[in-house]
């Protein structure tokens, strides 16, 4: 009871505060993206959809800030235990949005419901080895080795109170069914949800007890999704909108001549790639091949990639607006491989003679999964790439649907070839190392979205030195190493960076992040 109380004189004291210090009132802000966020549990899904709209409501020990670098958020601050892990000093009188205390024993709370068998963001956690709590406003966060990224690691790591979760029978997440925390919320971040209609529209509020600085003058905010591009823009022309991302590429030329609307442009942090089933005994969906799985043999890997032309992909299908990737990062990330930044050429008679090599001179035909939701052109990518597939003998069999179905299809391998994008959260190579190439190992937490499961027992060494290697050269010659393995057994076949197209009405104030997350606190409507 003591700490309700002295949690409401807290809510008081800051709200009143926030009254004097408020910007001007605005109308009611409304925005709209292709894809609707499948839950509202910070810990259930690791997807940008969901981990970007969730910014808005919980917060983490450490935050981004506009140019992409860590800045304290829950934690003032953080300091290193020697080689034994990092400790975090909270931000005192911090409150959730009922009303409660943010104290350590919710950090670790969270950090144990983040790292369960349950949760999908249980990788970021892999080289932690304990948590302590040594104070209500002190916490430590123990690993085996030295772990320098581990501040960088956890930005989107969001903070649930125990009470809250536990009062509401939510525990643990849950990827599939729904619990209290499916649908609703309780963070500490700068917005609340005051209403939730999945698939439908989900509106929020500020919070008036927040601890930092408000910069917008937004009163509510009201997100909804909407699938089809043509309805967005209409729906944007027309008012009935402010924002919405992204919008299509042939729209950016007639809406950058438009009186009264602003187009937002960028480059992201995501590589678009596809991946293999590689530990499946046998193609799912082919009607020509049985009992096997050519997708095993390197050299039809090969072909598949050099089947692939990513300058016309770009150029017909991207409009111009994305820059060929060679590896599963860009060249702006940390670690990124300069000595592997060249892409296999686009050779279909190369491709033809590798699949004649591998025994199939008359190709085969696949299963190719896609989503038409989740990013740009994303089925036009996938259409345009299995025609070209098709001229060298890989009869691709498409079959594309929303991304709230997509992601357990794959979690399910129900695929043989499949398209995924990937933002590194930490902005750093090894990010995707742990996640999409690592072995996957629920005890070690790594590898949760290699879908196709590929294993290299040497990147699998790597990858512990890379993550505790203090010396940048010697740790970027790791990063070489295992990029160099990655390119020569074709573990995945990167495309493109993808771009950022974004547009609003023109008296909307924002920040436009490489992470294509769209944070509201920096939205203001003039």
């Amino acid at each position: 009871m003591a700490r309700r109380t002295l949690t409401r004189t807290l809510v008081y004291a800051t709200t009143a505060l926030s009254l004097i210090a408020a910007p001007a009132q605005a109308e009611t802000f409304k925005w709209a993206g292709t894809t609707d966020p499948q839950t509202m549990d910070p810990h259930a899904t690791n997807s940008a959809p969901v981990l970007g709209f969730l910014n808005n409501v919980y917060e983490g020990l450490v935050r981004r800030n506009k140019e992409m670098k860590i800045e304290p958020s829950l934690a003032e601050s953080w300091e290193q235990l020697g080689a034994d892990g990092w400790r975090f000093k909270l931000r005192e009188g911090v409150t959730f949005h009922d009303g409660s205390a943010l104290t350590a024993d919710d950090v670790l709370f969270s950090y144990e419901r983040a790292s369960s068998e349950e949760s999908d963001v249980r990788s970021w956690f892999a080289p932690v080895s304990g948590v302590e709590v040594v104070d209500d406003l002190t916490i430590d966060f123990l690993t085996s080795k030295p772990n320098p990224l581990f501040p960088d690691s956890i930005a989107n790591f969001m903070i649930m109170d125990r009470e809250w979760t536990t009062a509401n029978e939510a525990t643990r997440p849950s990827k599939e069914a729904e619990n209290h925390a499916t649908r609703n919320a309780n963070g500490t971040g700068a917005f609340m949800i005051a209403s939730r209609d999945p698939g439908v529209k989900t509106t929020l509020k500020p919070f008036d007890g927040w601890w930092d600085e408000m910069e917008s003058n937004i009163t509510e905010a009201v997100f909804t999704p909407i699938g089809q591009s043509a309805t967005g823009m209409a729906a944007l022309l027309s008012g009935e909108i402010d924002f919405i991302s992204p919008i299509p590429l042939q729209d950016v030329p007639r809406m950058k001549e438009r009186a009264g609307f602003t187009v937002h442009e960028g480059v992201e942090a995501r590589v678009l790639m596809f991946g293999f089933a590689h530990q499946a005994g046998e193609l799912m969906f082919s009607d020509d091949v049985s009992g096997k799985n050519p997708f095993q043999d390197v050299r039809v890997r090969q072909a598949a990639y050099q089947a692939v032309n990513v300058d016309a992909l770009i150029d017909k299908i991207m409009r111009g607006n994305a820059q060929p990737a060679s590896q599963l990062v860009s060249d702006a990330m940390k670690g990124f491989s300069t000595a592997n930044d060249k892409r296999l050429d686009y050779d279909p008679d190369a491709a033809k003679q590798l699949l004649a090599d591998a025994g199939y001179p008359d190709g085969f035909s696949f299963g190719l999964q896609c989503p038409n939701d989740r990013y740009i052109n994303d089925e036009a990518i996938c259409k345009a790439a299995a025609s070209m597939f098709a001229k060298v003998g890989l009869n691709a069999k498409l079959t594309s649907m929303p991304v709230r179905n997509y992601w357990p299809e794959l979690r399910e391998d129900k695929f043989d070839m499949y398209l995924l994008g990937w933002s590194p959260g930490t902005f750093d190579a090894e990010h995707p190392i742990r996640f999409l190439v690592t072995t996957p190992n629920t005890e070690k937490k790594l590898g949760s979205w290699n879908f196709g499961d590929y294993s290299n027992a040497r990147v699998d060494e790597l990858l512990p030195m890379i993550q505790t290697e203090l010396d940048d050269t010697k740790r970027q010659a790791m990063i070489d190493e295992t990029t160099a393995i990655m390119q020569e057994e074709v573990a995945y076949i990167p495309m493109y960076v993808q771009p950022l197209i974004w547009a609003s009405k023109d008296n909307i104030s924002l920040t436009q992040r490489t992470d294509n997350f769209f944070i509201l606190r920096w939205v203001t409507v003039n």
